[in-house]
């Protein structure tokens, strides 16, 4: 099993040069259930513009030597889709307290040596360090029944809630991509989970 050496955060001119890098790691490893995305160069390039723009984004990278194998994104919810807001329509939260805790992509053999946690600890300091009282990401919500689902699949809620996150009942945001296979893209549930920084 190989090793990351180092996980460390990524803001600026730091985050923008590695933007290339975390398009290719989403492309490669959200292939895999429960997101079924088949991905392009040209659809990352506008979903990671809001990165790009955003003066208050990080991106935690796991580097082994200099290559980027893990990356872990995060900015203020304000900052991000419009999609991700409208789901907080009709609730108390004040979205600009909530910083966005966006995707967590690690390349198979890099897994199971806690760069999760790190990927966690790393964005949730970063956010605190802005001034944020709550951090929040989503999780794709897939058909028990869906028939690409893999048997031995275990769902990650566990280790998000020994984090702090609960769900947010009722707060479920609707994203669309390519899923393999399909031509089209096709709206996708994002249940959202929140907690107190």
């Amino acid at each position: 099993m190989a090793e990351v050496i180092e996980v460390r955060p990524l803001t600026g001119s730091a985050l923008k040069d590695a933007l290339v890098e975390v398009a290719r790691l989403r492309i490669e490893v959200f292939r895999d259930w429960p997101y079924l995305y088949d991905g392009d160069l040209e659809y990352e390039r506008k979903y990671l513009q809001s990165y790009r723009d955003s003066k208050e984004a990080i991106i935690v990278g796991a580097f082994d030597g200099e290559n980027l194998v893990g990356a872990s994104t995060g900015s203020p919810l304000v900052d991000h889709s419009e999609d991700f807001s409208a789901a907080f329509e009709g609730t108390a939260f004040d979205l600009s307290e909530i910083f966005y805790c966006a995707e967590s992509v690690l390349l198979k053999d890099y897994r199971g040596k806690r760069v999760g946690h790190k990927f966690f600890d790393l964005r949730e300091a970063h956010a605190r360090h802005l001034g944020f009282s709550k951090s929040a990401f989503c999780s794709v919500q897939r058909p028990e029944e869906h028939p690409m689902r893999p048997k031995n699949y275990r769902p990650l809620d566990s280790f998000w809630r020994a984090r702090g996150y609960q769900p947010i009942q009722g707060v479920v945001a609707q994203f669309s991509w390519k899923d393999i296979g399909n031509k089209n893209e096709t709206a996708k549930p994002l249940q959202f989970w929140l907690r107190e920084l």
